[in-house]
């Protein structure tokens, strides 16, 4: 069960699009530019066209006269990165290069450019310009006083954008007043009957880069002839292992280090060895299917164990793997599918994205000064005064008093670890309403003896460049893991991203003191007891079983350690330290306090060898004990409640009008009343209504 929002992710990376791959003629050239298109349609609308920097055809086409201005944009376009080429909406930067395309349908030469906003490896590197329809090439068209010629009228459709495919065909010979979605496909009708393309499904997706210059990893069982020729190697030879080395550095010219075992290079067959090995996503995508059957030498995994155990029943893992190891799990389980060597089409039967644990970002508020003046002011301040021009400066929270609370702040201490912190601040104003700090100086406004300059605080990530990374050593140190791990469960759903406040994490710890105390008095003297357990306290107990089953199932974690909570507190009311009740607990705890529960079990007499509480059975449910011999009924006359009384379960309605009019209560407020009726709702409510 994936989830949509993660599919989403994958599609988009993938990047299916429908549209035509379509061949442009070229003046004086028997070459054709191949250009694939998702909007054949506005295909009258293309006046010029863009080539990739990189493209092939440049060399071919580019004029003399256009030849230095070319190269001197190709050099631009090769000091950028792909991604600075794709982010740039602001600027476009291109070149003519002296050569014309014929528009196919309209016949007119067009003009051919080289863009730094095409990608070679997107697509065919190509494209028809449509400034009418597009931003980039409107932005090209704009800059380079290129024609655009309007071919959709989106008169009828208010708001749409450059890219809605959306409208009515217009300046389209064969095309006009036709809807956008039917005029696509004629269009693409027509491209296949002219000869010069055809209807086509193209993916964003690129080939992953799939070798490795290194050691560890996957060898791959190719080796290559006297003519570099690639082969597979025999099946017989599989699996192919990787020889024993001392030496993991790589050649002086670059090669894995595999490339110096000339005994597992060099081949008797007089072929060589392919030394690259396979990347970590190789083994990621189908390891899982090795542990199905991890001894078999023969096979990654037999058809026997593979029908058996069949998919990975729970995967656990963040969305910042969705279109990574998630997505090539699936593609290489697909494909194994696809050749009947896997009985599923998914690798796994549920997956959860769990939340990322975020922290509070603190920052001071650091007004802009032409002047050169560094003064930092209050949060509330701020507000008060409507001052806006302020920068926000990152505050480490170790310096923050009240950290993650409404109320955080800098005292005269934190100001100067702050300084400390960044020397370049020492000699700034720290401006708040008790007054001004200055180089070690406070100028206090009234009574006031100490700096309070309130900070901003927001949830965001967790990171180092916001300096609120919180180190779970010293968490643990503090409280113990097994604390630390309740809080984190207790912070929310699982799938939710969740702020870290440690001020929380007393609750936790309290809760787990509480939890001692069943068995521990604050002398140290053991209180369980072996006496028979009450039905209230058995009741209690399974309550609790039957939460965590339910609660468990569900991954709901956060609201089992809230049922331990209420199930610990219950206990403490009836003062329960029975040994039938605790131990059953304890055993509830094991998955959630793994180490104060194997401490009390050991204490609780459970010292052979092998009796440790996580091999423990899991407490059976019983739900006689959650069966109730009596229920609460608020009694109400008129709709006012009166009076409150307990009434046997096994009370049918007859029987429970008949228990509430003789209640004492009721009858003082019906004596001399005449009863018009009775409504009762069992278990829940009984409303008497007299006149």
């Amino acid at each position: 069960m994936w989830s949509a929002a993660l599919k989403t992710q994958q599609r988009s990376w993938i990047g299916r699009s429908e549209g035509a791959q379509v061949f442009f003629a070229i003046d004086g050239s028997d070459q054709q530019i191949e250009i694939f298109t998702t909007r054949p349609d506005t295909i009258f609308g293309a006046t010029f066209m863009v080539l990739a920097p990189e493209h092939p055809l440049v060399d071919q086409l580019t004029s003399a006269e256009q030849a230095a201005d070319v190269a001197a944009d190709r050099s631009y376009a090769s000091s950028r990165s792909e991604r600075e080429r794709m982010a740039e909406v602001k600027e476009v930067t291109g070149c003519f290069i002296g050569a014309y395309a014929i528009n196919p349908f309209t016949e007119q030469r067009v003009p051919i450019w080289i863009g730094d906003y095409v990608l070679m490896d997107y697509g065919t590197g190509a494209i028809m310009a449509v400034p009418s329809d597009d931003d980039r090439d409107f932005a090209f068209a704009t800059k380079f006083e290129l024609p655009v010629i309007d071919v959709i009228d989106k008169s009828d459709y208010p708001g749409s954008t450059k890219s809605d495919k959306v409208g009515k065909m217009i300046n389209s010979q064969f095309l006009n007043g036709m809807e956008v979605p039917a005029a696509i496909r004629l269009t693409i009708d027509k491209i296949e009957e002219k000869g010069i393309g055809t209807g086509r499904i193209n993916y964003r997706l690129r080939d992953a880069n799939y070798s490795r210059q290194r050691y560890w990893g996957e060898p791959f069982p190719i080796s290559y002839d006297a003519e570099g020729v690639a082969h597979a190697r025999p099946l017989e030879e599989l699996p192919l292992e990787l020889p024993e080395l001392d030496d993991f550095k790589p050649t002086a010219d670059g090669k894995s280090p595999l490339a110096k075992v000339d005994d597992w290079v060099q081949l008797p067959d007089g072929q060589v060895r392919e030394t690259d090995t396979m990347p970590g996503f190789a083994g990621s995508s189908w390891y899982f299917l090795r542990y199905m059957d991890a001894h078999n030498d023969q096979a990654f995994a037999s058809p026997e164990a593979i029908n058996y155990w069949r998919d990975v029943d729970l995967y656990v893992g963040g969305t910042e793997h969705a279109v990574g190891h998630l997505m090539y799990s699936r593609f290489w389980h697909k494909f194994l599918y696809d050749k009947g060597w896997v009985p599923t089409a998914e690798p796994f039967r549920k997956l959860i994205n769990q939340g990322m644990i975020q922290g509070v970002i603190e920052f001071a508020y650091l007004i802009k000064s032409k002047e050169g003046e560094k003064r930092f002011i209050c949060a509330n301040l701020a507000r008060q005064r409507g001052i806006e021009n302020v920068a926000r400066i990152p505050v480490h929270v170790d310096f923050v008093q009240g950290y993650g609370t409404d109320s955080s702040y800098l005292n005269i201490d934190s100001i100067k670890k702050f300084i400390d912190w960044r020397p370049e601040y020492e000699d700034a104003y720290f401006e708040c309403g008790r007054g001004v700090y200055h180089q070690g100086n406070f100028e206090a406004a009234g009574a006031a003896t100490d700096n309070m300059l309130m900070t901003h605080s927001e949830v965001g990530k967790m990171s180092k460049r916001y300096f609120n990374v919180v180190n779970p050593d010293d968490v643990v140190e503090r409280y113990g893991a097994d604390c630390f791990r309740m809080y984190e469960m207790f912070l929310g759903p699982i799938e939710q991203s969740k702020p870290w406040n440690t001020n929380g994490i007393d609750g936790v710890s309290k809760f787990l003191r509480k939890f001692w105390s069943l068995f521990y008095d604050q002398d140290g003297k053991f209180l369980v007891d072996d006496a028979p357990a009450s039905k209230a306290e058995l009741k209690i107990l399974h309550t609790a079983i039957k939460k965590m089953i339910d609660d468990t199932e569900r991954f709901s974690f956060n609201t089992c350690v809230s049922g331990f909570m209420v199930a610990t507190n219950d206990l403490k009311k009836l003062k329960c330290h029975k040994r039938e009740v605790l131990e059953g607990l304890v055993v509830l705890m094991a998955p959630f306090a793994p180490h104060l529960s194997e401490e009390l079990w050991f204490r609780l007499g459970k010292q052979e060898p092998g009796q440790s509480v996580h091999r423990a059975s899991y407490p059976e449910l019983n739900l006689k004990y959650l069966e109730e011999d009596a229920y609460e009924y608020p009694i109400s006359i008129n709709g006012k409640t009166r009076t409150k009384a307990q009434f046997p379960a096994s009370a049918d309605i007859e029987e429970l009008k008949q228990l509430a009019l003789a209640n004492e209560t009721v009858a003082k407020w019906t004596d001399g009343k005449t009863v018009r009726k009775v409504i009762v709702v069992p278990k829940r409510m009984i409303n008497i209504v007299v006149s």
